[in-house]
């Protein structure tokens, strides 16, 4: 069974195998956690992301993390959120499983999530939360040992710990 811990922090400092990044289906960069991942990373980030040729919505692909601490950086555009009955919560979930089959293929013991579709994509917290600890919890790991849920401000991080208690 896999560890979790949630805690509030910036993602792009956490010393981690893999770090994931809530980005759009370009995979070039944007705005939120995305534009922070990718100036962190430098350049050679968006480098790396250019021949991926962008990214299904749902799906995840992985580049290295350059200038991050983390080995590497695992790209997943969430779904943009209009009423949780165009696939929305299956788009998610989605995420989440693709980003951890890439962690293990790659043997990563660590990731480190944000809010995925919690911010522009307007994806309400509550149900986005708890889409993304039942994934990780029910998560068949081999090597991955610990998932993190790193949340940029304190609201995120209480509805985290809620929806981790339940």
């Amino acid at each position: 069974m896999v560890e979790i811990e949630i805690i509030q922090g910036d993602i792009t400092k956490l010393a981690v195998d893999a770090i994931v990044n809530a980005a759009n289906c370009s995979l070039l960069g944007g705005g939120g956690v995305d534009g922070a991942i990718h100036r962190a990373a430098g350049p050679e980030l968006l480098q790396a992301c250019i021949p991926l040729n962008g990214c299904e919505t749902g799906k995840a692909k992985i580049t290295p993390g350059f200038r991050l601490p983390a080995k590497f950086v695992i790209h997943t555009p969430g779904p943009i959120y209009r009423d949780g009955l165009h696939g929305e919560p299956e788009l998610l979930e989605s995420c989440y499983k693709s980003c951890l089959d890439l962690a293990e293929e790659n043997g990563c013991e660590t990731v480190a999530f944000p809010a995925i579709s919690c911010g522009v994509y307007g994806y309400p917290w509550e149900a986005a939360t708890e889409i993304a600890i039942r994934t990780v919890d029910k998560y068949p790991a081999k090597c991955l040992k610990k998932v993190v849920f790193c949340c940029f401000g304190e609201q995120m991080l209480k509805v985290y710990r809620d929806a981790y208690r339940k």
